[in-house]
């Protein structure tokens, strides 16, 4: 669930943590606290000072500082009071006009407007305001503090036009830009704006404002060379930039000599050697270039050609590569502790993966403990070849042995090997870049503009350049050619990338080694398949994990639970899993239940399990309280020591999460801590009997910074740089100096969910006996092997919605297929229209689950009305028709390692269209989704590349002549266009409330015919018990092969491992493409119940009843 930015605990270890939300002597019911410290930083101390109340709250929302009318301190005047001596001001709180609207306000900056600051008793009355005496109405002219610029005319405030949008205008800075400054009556208007009249502005006579300009770029065309603000003359073209007033308004004065169609050159090979900020002196200590820029985000200052390292002697042949000894030339150290010899390791690992490594030949620096196998297969002859060079320094290449194309280059220089500061740079072979997460991206492939990422796992809701729950230093580059390639940058410490135009990436860490392997496709399906092998192949989930599952945080009692699934069921709406939240513990405490809020809680898991045909996951979080006695997790966990450590290596850390008072954080890097997991866990199974674990809050999350106690001031709480990360390395989370069994938090923080999934899934297998599901908030490569993922505390918002379709091809790249958004959103309310097209989007997500948060309206498909529930019922009786298809494709996500989910790229790499789209998605390569993302549309726009396509619903053929072009399709309110590609056989299934049910259904196919009557359209059924532990390896399955061209259909059987099939029937098959049919026969035999729509083209065998294993032919004719 969503973790708000709560406050810094700053109390003692040995001290009271403050009012928890029960001992809070506030009469003030915690749903109507008003915030008495809305701005960012409240502190216990800070908020007393203001005479305000400070309690935790027991829910997500409430604020912790509120007004109490108890808790108003000698320091803050009684509502109506007049006493100079505390306030100088006597204007009534009810009467004050916000003097500073923005956030940030001080008592300085409010003063330093000529305004007044004194605090207010009561809520939503702003604390810095105008005065009688220093503004009159009408804001023309003032007395004190201020006085106005000389204007032309009289301009109305509510026509002033901002001239100094940036913050931190003042009546000088404003007028150096030639712009007007007086002060307004009342919030809104700017104080500093441009002298109009009738729409026109009024030239001041300033260096520019008489149209001669040092350059011939037009206005509009004009790029911020000083975008935060104070720019002058002096400041501007010292950067490099030129200076020119301008004659529109919110137009910059300062800007570069350059526009973004001048993209190129070697400008954008540049990296910056200065990365924490520009400075000159740095910049020339370092031995680095200073230059000017023609565009924003290219270094000022940077790497000469000259600065990096050399190789000594000749390399050491390996028997699969190249060991190389390295030394240090050029400039002084960054930011310290350089590496010098530096190592650099080359294997040919196989045909098509290749690992290089940088590393310390003198230390034994941390190093990800992912276990990457050396592939079986023998090397034959490589995609790739290494070259390097020496002159002025060490570089190398990794280029195509067929096409010659280049894929890593480090020639552009920036190679640093320090203590705390790793970097490398290469050129790339196009701009076509994927991956790198977890972030909310706003599209597939990449912004190149000079954008940068950082990478540290944070409890961190879904916002753009925030970075996110797990880390994936992993992308995938499509060249110039189609042909494709990833790398995987095995690191954990925080991280960042950047991505320029040249094209090139420059990558920096502050922790490990430099650790890269390359995968050399060619597609991009190749790509994805040797990272998994490299990092684990994706876990086999239970069939019934496939079903439409639900949540929410906030049910609050199991009789609103209940409720929920009751009126669910009366719709006839599938759904398979409920879910609970940590709303059914004990005061949050795990493996708890509220035993009077949820009382009966085991005994109702049970019966939807037994009597409904039902699953149950359950929540667990890594937080165990300190605070109650006779507690078995927080006892065991200190009997075995399994818990993270100060820096002492023997305290344990404490900070504080949902349970009462402080927690410690179980480190699951420990092989105790594993034994300490799986006990609790299959203990707690014995008294709720969940099918699957949810684990959350596992970056591990933290509602203070460091800890309760804070973090010491040392180079790693503190590093000297910081990558572009939110926060430092401890907000919201822990000390990165705290230890853990296999190193300091510093390189393990972001390990931590990784480290907890396997012997969560262990301890799921062990208790229940059956294949094991786990969800994971926080991921890592090779998190894809154990748990599946969930895209976090997204926002009830249409961009949520669409760049959900980003996150789930992400997640696939990754490694992760198992994935998916909270249908309609997790924080806010969701409206009707939206959540009605979310339940449309998110029935075709892997991991179909409506979630949403605390306080927000109820939005389960149940929740909103009959139509509505229509709606989601007939989608998702779409989906469980499917599902046999998408087990399938889980099967060979499992053992192939292919994606389930992916984008249009994957199956059609020839066609350039493809490679940026990414509102529409695939399932495997034969069905394609294209959903309605805008609001108010009944129409969608489709790309269908060159392919026989079929309308889902009908079979209907689309017309060739819309190949390879965007087409407007239909898309009314309860409606989400589905198409099938031809040349492929998809297996189908009945559909019912839930799998239990729908397993035992009559089976199908959707045959379509490809466009070339020579290739026959081809599929697979794969089929086991759906939860049994390992079922392929075993042989305990049932797999059949699809055969189909214009005359019928063939059947093999390839294994026969399963009893259960023997149950199953065929009874609809449905055959697109044909031209015409009057007879059918199967098995040899005529079969006369079948019908053909001579306009769509679509025959339906129907009432088929032979067994699924026994069908050998069907003919048709």
């Amino acid at each position: 669930m969503v973790l708000l930015k709560l406050t810094v605990l700053t109390t003692l270890l040995t001290g009271a943590l403050g009012y928890t939300a029960q001992t809070c002597p506030s009469t003030v019911p915690e749903s109507q606290r008003q915030d008495c410290h809305p701005e960012h930083g409240s502190t216990e101390a800070s908020c007393t000072a203001r005479g305000c109340m400070w309690c935790e709250s027991s829910y997500q929302g409430p604020p912790w500082c509120f007004f109490d009318a108890q808790a108003l301190g000698s320091n803050t005047p009684a509502p109506g009071s007049c006493d100079n001596s505390i306030c100088p001001s006597c204007i009534p709180e009810y009467q004050r006009q916000d003097c500073h609207p923005e956030p940030g306000s001080t008592e300085g900056s409010c003063t330093a407007r000529g305004c007044v600051w004194c605090p207010a008793t009561t809520p939503n009355t702003p604390w810095c305001f105008f005065d009688s005496n220093v503004v009159v109405p009408g804001g023309q002219h003032t007395q004190g503090a201020y006085t106005c610029s000389a204007v032309n005319s009289v301009i109305p405030e509510s026509q002033r036009v901002d001239c100094h949008p940036e913050h931190g205008s003042n009546q000088h800075s404003c007028e150096q830009k030639g712009c007007f400054w007086c002060p307004a009556s009342y919030e809104g208007p700017p104080w500093c704006f441009y002298n109009q009249t009738g729409g026109s502005v009024i030239g001041t006579g300033g260096l520019g404002g008489n149209g001669v300009c040092p350059t011939d770029i037009v206005e509009s065309n004009r790029i911020d060379c000083y975008p935060g603000g104070g720019a002058t003359q002096g400041n501007c073209e010292a950067l490099g930039c030129i200076w020119c007033e301008s004659s529109v308004p919110n137009t910059p004065w300062c800007f570069y000599n350059g526009t973004f169609d001048d993209v190129g050159g070697e400008e954008t090979y540049r990296v910056d050697c200065t990365p924490e900020g520009l400075n000159p002196i740095k910049c020339a200590d370092r031995g680095c270039a200073m230059g000017a820029a023609s565009l924003p985000g290219v270094p000022r200052c940077y790497f000469p050609p000259e600065r990096g390292y050399q190789a000594v002697g000749a390399p050491v042949d390996l028997p699969n590569g190249l060991l190389f000894s390295l030394k240090r030339v050029g400039g002084n150290a960054m930011f310290g502790g350089e590496v010098d010899p530096l190592a650099f390791l080359v294997e040919y690992q196989s045909d098509f993966r290749i690992h290089f490594k940088f590393y310390d030949p003198n230390d034994n620096r941390f190093e990800v403990p992912l276990d990457i196998g050396t592939p079986p297969k023998p090397m034959t002859k490589a995609l790739y070849n290494f070259t390097w060079a020496n002159d002025p320094t060490f570089t190398f290449n990794i280029t195509r042995t067929d096409t010659g194309a280049t894929l890593f280059d480090t020639s552009m220089g920036g190679l640093v090997f320090e203590d705390q500061f790793l970097q490398i740079a290469t050129k790339l072979p196009s701009m076509k870049v994927y991956g790198f997460g977890e972030h909310e991206h706003k599209s597939y492939q990449h912004d190149m503009s000079y954008q940068t990422w950082g990478m540290y796992s944070r409890d961190q809701p879904p916002a753009y350049k925030g970075n996110l729950y797990g880390v994936h230093p992993f992308y995938m580059s499509v060249e110039d050619d189609n042909n494709a390639h990833g790398v995987l940058i095995l690191n954990s410490a925080a991280q960042d990338v950047t991505l320029t135009p040249a094209p090139a990436m420059i990558y920096r860490t502050i922790g490990g080694v430099l650790d890269l392997y390359m995968f050399l496709g060619p597609t991009p399906e190749n790509v994805v398949q040797q990272y998994t092998e490299a990092i684990g192949r994706p876990f086999m989930p239970p069939y019934w994990s496939l079903g439409f599952q639900l949540s929410r945080y906030g049910y609050n009692s199991l009789a609103t639970v209940s409720d929920t699934i009751d009126r669910i069921r009366a719709y006839d709406i599938p759904h398979d899993v409920q879910f609970g939240d940590i709303d059914y513990m004990d005061e949050q405490m795990d493996f708890t239940y509220d035993p009077v809020t949820y009382a009966g809680y085991p005994d109702y898991v049970r019966r939807l399990r037994n009597d409904h045909g039902m699953h149950f996951v359950t929540i667990l979080d890594p937080c165990i309280t300190t605070e109650r006695s006779n507690y078995r997790p927080y006892d065991l966990g200190q009997e075995m020591g399994v818990w993270i450590n100060e820096s002492d290596g023997r305290t344990p850390a404490l900070g504080k999460v949902w349970p009462p008072g402080a927690s410690v954080f179980p480190d699951y890097t420990s092989p105790y801590c594993h034994d300490y997991w799986i006990t609790l866990c299959k203990e707690f199974f014995g008294v709720i009997p969940y099918d699957g674990l949810w684990i959350d809050m596992n970056e591990p999350a933290n509602f203070g910074t460091g800890s309760i106690v804070g973090c010491a001031q040392n180079n790693i709480n503190q590093p000297p740089f910081l990558p572009k990360i939110w926060g430092d390395l401890a907000d919201k989370t822990l000390c990165p100096d705290f230890k853990t069994y296999i190193g300091n938090m510093y390189d393990t923080h972001s390990l931590f969910g990784w480290a907890q999934s396997p012997p969560t899934f262990q301890a799921v297998q062990e208790a229940s006996g059956k294949r094991a599901f786990v969800v994971s908030r926080s991921t890592f490569p090779g998190s894809g092997k154990y748990a599946a993922h969930w895209l976090g505390d997204n926002y009830s918002q249409w961009s949520n919605l669409k760049n959900s379709i980003v996150g789930m091809l992400e997640f696939s790249l990754f490694g992760i297929p198992y994935s998916g958004a909270d249908i309609c959103g997790f924080n806010g309310d969701a409206n009707y229209e939206q959540c009605n097209r979310w339940m449309q989007l998110g029935a075709f997500y892997p991991f179909a689950r409506n979630h949403n948060g605390l306080g927000y309206r109820e939005q389960d498909p149940g929740a909103w009305d009959a139509e509505f529930a229509r709606i989601s019922r007939e989608v998702l009786l779409v989906r469980y028709t499917l599902n046999p298809y998408l087990y399938l494709l889980f099967h060979q996500a499992h053992t192939e390692g292919s994606t389930v989910v992916r984008p249009l790229l994957h199956e059609f790499t020839s066609d350039p269209e493809t490679h940026a789209i990414d509102r529409q998605f695939l399932w495997g390569p034969a069905l394609l989704f294209s959903p309605v993302l805008d609001e108010g549309m009944t129409s969608v726009e489709a790309y269908f590349p060159k392919a026989r396509w079929y309308d889902y619903y009908t079979g209907a053929e689309l017309s060739p002549s819309q190949q390879m072009t965007h087409v407007t399709l239909n898309a009314p309110h309860d409606y989400i266009p589905i198409h099938v590609r031809g040349g492929y056989v998809i297996p189908t299934q009945e559909p019912a409330r839930t799998t239990t049910v729908s397993r035992t259904l009559p089976m199908g196919l959707i045959v379509a015919l490809g466009s070339d009557s020579h290739i026959p359209a081809t599929g697979t059924l794969f089929w086991d018990d759906g939860d049994s532990i390992d079922t392929y390896a075993n042989g305990n399955y049932f797999l059949a092969e699809y055969v189909a061209d214009n005359n019928g259909l063939q059947t093999v059987v390839r294994n026969d491992g399963y009893r259960g099939i023997d149950s199953l029937t065929f009874g609809t098959i449905r055959v697109f493409g044909l031209s015409s049919v009057s007879s059918v026969m199967i098995n040899g035999f005529t079969h006369s119940s079948f019908s053909f729509d001579a306009t769509t083209k679509e025959l339906q065998i129907t009432n088929i009843n032979v067994g699924v294993k026994d069908l050998q032919s069907i003919s048709w004719a």
